[in-house]
């Protein structure tokens, strides 16, 4: 098992999405952020709804996963964002490499990243 999490979270536009991605990726809190396009079906205060949104797919470390989550409470538009970490329990030694790479600057002193 490794610390590598993929997170998940959906946005009804591709500029929330963005906004996401990029403030998470400058911040150093995902080595990568991939915005796909995706149909919804879920129950929301009592009624089935139905909607065309984006999924984000985050790569990250699970240390980073706090603050992550209080930068997306912050940035996203929802009442109520979907937001899930999945483990990663392995994968292609020199990408799990990269994404530590890329994200070992959270303990810094970015104010985007508390």
């Amino acid at each position: 098992m490794t610390d590598k999490i993929a997170v998940l979270t959906t946005c009804e536009s591709r500029l929330d999405a963005e906004k996401i991605a990029n403030a998470l990726v400058d911040a150093r809190l995902a080595a990568c952020v991939n915005i796909l396009p995706m149909s919804s079906i879920y129950r929301w205060k009592g009624k089935v709804e139905r909607a065309e949104e984006l999924l984000l797919l985050i790569k990250s470390r699970r240390p980073l996963f706090d603050k992550l989550r209080a930068a997306v409470e912050r940035i996203h538009p929802y009442e109520v964002p979907e937001l899930i970490a999945l483990p990663v329990a392995d994968g292609l030694g020199a990408y799990l490499d990269w994404i530590e790479k890329e994200t070992k600057a959270d303990e810094s002193t970015d104010p985007r990243a508390q």
